[in-house]
C-alpha cells in the first residue's frame, strides 16, 4: 500500500524531527520566518517548505503584518495525534506504577541494610 502524501495527513507531517522543532518553537507563540530560521539554524528555504508542508495540513497558521509573515501553531489540527497517543496512556501508567514499587522496594532494601 502507498504511503499519504506527507502533505496530507497530520502524522507525517510531523513525523520529520525539523517539523517537529518548528512545531515547538511555534508552541511558545507567534514568529516570523526569519526568526525560525535563526532559531533552527536552517536555511530559510528549509524553513519554508516545512512551514508549507505544517500549513497544508492545518497545524500552522499565517498572518501578513505589514510585510511579515508572522506563524503560528493552530493545535487543534493535532488533536487526531493527541487523541491517538491518549489511547496508549495506560500503558505508560502502568509502567511508570511498576517503577514505583521497585524503587520503593529498593528504598526499603537499602534501609534494612542499614539497620543490621
Amino acid at each position: 500500500m502507498a504511503r499519504a502524501a506527507t502533505t496530507a495527513d497530520t502524522f507525517n507531517a510531523i513525523a520529520e524531527p525539523r517539523r517537529r522543532q518548528i512545531l515547538d518553537v511555534l508552541a511558545q507563540g507567534e514568529r516570523p520566518v526569519n526568526e525560525l530560521v535563526d532559531l533552527l539554524g536552517l536555511a530559510q528555504p528549509h524553513v519554508s517548505r516545512h512551514l508549507r508542508v505544517l500549513r497544508e495540513v492545518g497545524a500552522v497558521q499565517v498572518r501578513e503584518d505589514g510585510r511579515l509573515r508572522l506563524y503560528r501553531l493552530h493545535a487543534p489540527a493535532l488533536k487526531p495525534i493527541f487523541d491517538w497517543v491518549a489511547d496508549y496512556e495506560h500503558f505508560w501508567s502502568e509502567r511508570f506504577e511498576l517503577m514505583d514499587e521497585v524503587l520503593e522496594d529498593l528504598k526499603q532494601q537499602e534501609t534494612d541494610q542499614k539497620e543490621q
